[in-house]
């Protein structure tokens, strides 16, 4: 029996070919994005073969933009921002104005009237979220000082977008009509913000204790699915909300209703129980944008297509550079966010399309952004490659900088407050400390080891990335290390030549390998322990020479059974602790944790007990 079913067809072949041509651009070394736009041309009406929904299209594609910005909402961080506001605030807002100049003349240039050039200009100023995020935490810079700079910098750029969003239909509205003035724009715009600042009232006086209240009150239930569709209905409530009571946008509804969230000590549950659909309603946002685009406008319009790019990896590029060079920053800095900066993506799609959609700007200028974004997505990994060739070029030639060695052994801690290690202007100096264990994360498995290491009188060093528990350790004064632990010369300034141990306690499988192959480069005698949470995780840090691994699973398990009346009793932390239990064949490990008793062993205490919402381990570490 025949079903007419285009929904169905739009979501299923549209996810199909974006999985697809993501993979390949994926293979590629590329943004996936890239991958999801070029799905959405071949399923637009300017290519041969099979054309979706247009209609339904962008109904779904406005669901993925009510998620992204609940998304950018739920990852906003105020004090990040303030943490570089001398640089990010005025850099942002320069460069800014900067591109939307630029934007401007080439409006000016094809005729477009003086609206039309802003909101192209405007269009070409923001960079993509997600492309940005995704080189920074390829190199790991997203904890440095020039992550800093570049997240706060991409915060900025938000919220002026945001607000624009906000204003331009206000604006259209007010100049649609014939008898359109001064007045009549600044009574329409007055009129929005005051929507928007009862919204806004509403979300940080009602919504601030409401929201949180009503997601502690799920998670108690112990029903993951409930919890989950909470924050889906918080979501797409407060976008339809926002629109229905306010009249302002779905986009700032679902920004504001995840800033609120965002304060709850369960956003990271939150983000991570919304993150498979907020990606599936997303890449059905690129694949709707991928539609509108025409690739006959390479041919017909190379020359504006060609000054679209130059504007967006060249002008802003360099004024990036000059701002931050301007605030007296390192030269590597200024190519850092010049680099993160040099590409367009989400924002600049919703706006073109709210720009097109309000006729404030011709179709043609919808076809310059979308080319120009994909163009400078598929740059920005060369840039990124350049400015790493770049660096290391720079690092070689510089001579080796003498080692400075601390006073004393108390004062062994390794830090390096700004950049990572790779690529620091000196060579990081190497522990004062032997017969040592090395600790790699310093989340809840973490902190615990490090307690017993301390209460026992071992002498331990700690690497760890995350700023907050880097903030924790400097305060109890301990040996530490800002880097990565797999980069050769964080390993090496670790001492593993002289370790006792290695514990490699993060939660993050993959990582662990790269640091127990680096590791046994260094020691290959060195005892490894690595914490797993599978089979599959224990083949492959095996795989890459662990000694051990410890299993959360099978601990918990362990001290459950020795915690039954008359059962016989064992060591909960067998691996790392003691011989006995061990199976056949394999040899005990040093002892690093100072000797215990049973009942005070780490792991034996009863599991903390905790809501469905929160996690038995750190986000990060």
């Amino acid at each position: 029996m025949p079903h007419h079913t285009p929904l169905i067809s739009t979501i299923v072949i549209g996810l199909v070919m974006a999985f697809t041509l993501g993979a390949i651009a994926h293979r590629f070394r590329l943004s996936p994005l890239i991958g999801y736009l070029l799905a959405g041309v071949l399923a637009g009406p300017f290519t041969p073969g099979y054309v979706a929904d247009q209609g339904l299209a962008n109904q779904l594609a406005e669901i993925g933009v009510i998620l992204l910005m609940f998304g950018v909402g739920l990852h906003f961080s105020l004090k990040d921002l303030l943490s570089v506001k001398a640089i990010a605030i005025p850099g942002a807002i320069v460069q800014i104005a900067s591109a939307t100049l630029l934007g401007m003349g080439l409006a000016w240039a094809m005729g477009w009237g003086v609206t039309a050039g802003v909101v192209f200009g405007l269009a070409l100023s923001v960079a993509s979220t997600v492309v940005l995020l995704r080189a920074l935490q390829e190199r790991r810079l997203v904890e440095t000082e020039r992550g800093h700079i570049a997240v706060g910098w991409l915060i900025v750029e938000d919220l002026a977008m945001v607000l624009t969003l906000v204003l331009l239909p206000a604006f259209a509205h007010a100049t649609s009509g014939a008898s359109a003035d001064f007045q009549s724009i600044a009574v329409s715009l007055g009129m929005t913000l005051g929507k928007v600042i009862a919204f806004v009232a509403v979300m940080l006086i009602v919504g601030r204790r409401v929201i949180p209240w009503i997601l502690h009150y799920v998670a108690h239930t112990g029903s993951r699915e409930l919890f989950r569709l909470a924050v889906l209905a918080i979501a797409l409530g407060a976008a339809f909300g926002a629109a229905q009571l306010f009249g302002v946008s779905f986009a700032l509804g679902a920004f504001f209703a995840g800033m609120v969230l965002s304060e709850s000590e369960l956003s990271h549950q939150a983000a991570s129980e919304t993150l498979p659909l907020r990606d599936a309603f997303a890449v059905l946002f690129f694949v709707s944008v991928g539609m509108l685009f025409d690739p006959m406008i390479l041919i017909n319009q190379f020359g504006p297509v060609l000054v679209t790019f130059l504007i967006i990896v060249v002008g802003k590029s360099l004024a990036a550079f000059a701002i931050v060079r301007l605030f007296r920053h390192p030269d590597a800095t200024a190519l850092t966010i010049a680099a993160s900066l040099a590409q367009i993506g989400e924002f600049s799609f919703i706006l073109a399309g709210l720009g097109v959609g309000l006729g404030l700007m011709p179709e043609i200028g919808r076809d310059l952004i979308l080319a120009g974004s994909m163009l400078s997505i598929l740059t920005n990994p060369f840039l990124f490659a350049l400015l790493d060739r770049w660096t290391a070029k720079r690092e070689g030639a510089k001579p080796p900088a003498p080692r400075v060695e601390p006073p004393a052994p108390e004062s062994a801690a390794v830090v390096v407050p700004e950049e990572p290690a790779p690529l620091a202007d000196e060579p990081l100096p190497m522990t004062l400390l032997t017969d040592h264990v090395v600790l790699v994360g310093h989340g809840r498995v973490g902190k615990f080891i490090t307690g017993k290491l301390t209460t026992s009188g071992t002498p331990f060093l700690v690497i760890e990335t995350n700023k907050h528990q880097l903030a924790e350790l400097q305060r109890d004064n301990h040996s530490i290390i800002v880097g990565n632990a797999a980069a050769p010369d964080v390993a090496a300034a670790a001492n593993l030549k002289e370790a006792r141990c290695l514990l490699v306690a993060i939660p993050d499988a993959f990582e662990s390998g790269q640091v127990v192959e680096q590791a046994r480069r260094i020691n290959p005698e060195l005892p490894i322990i690595v914490r797993v949470h599978s089979d599959a995780q224990e083949e492959h840090v095996m795989k890459y020479g662990a000694s051990r691994v410890v299993m959360g699973e099978q601990e918990i398990a362990r001290a459950m059974f020795a915690a039954v009346p008359d059962a016989p009793r064992s060591p909960v932390l067998s691996s790392v602790e003691d011989a006995d239990g061990m199976p056949d064949g394999e040899e005990p490990l040093p002892d690093v944790l100072g000797p215990e008793s049973d009942s005070d062993q780490a792991g034996g205490q009863p599991a903390e007990e905790r809501p469905m919402g929160q996690q038995a381990d750190d986000p990060g570490r």
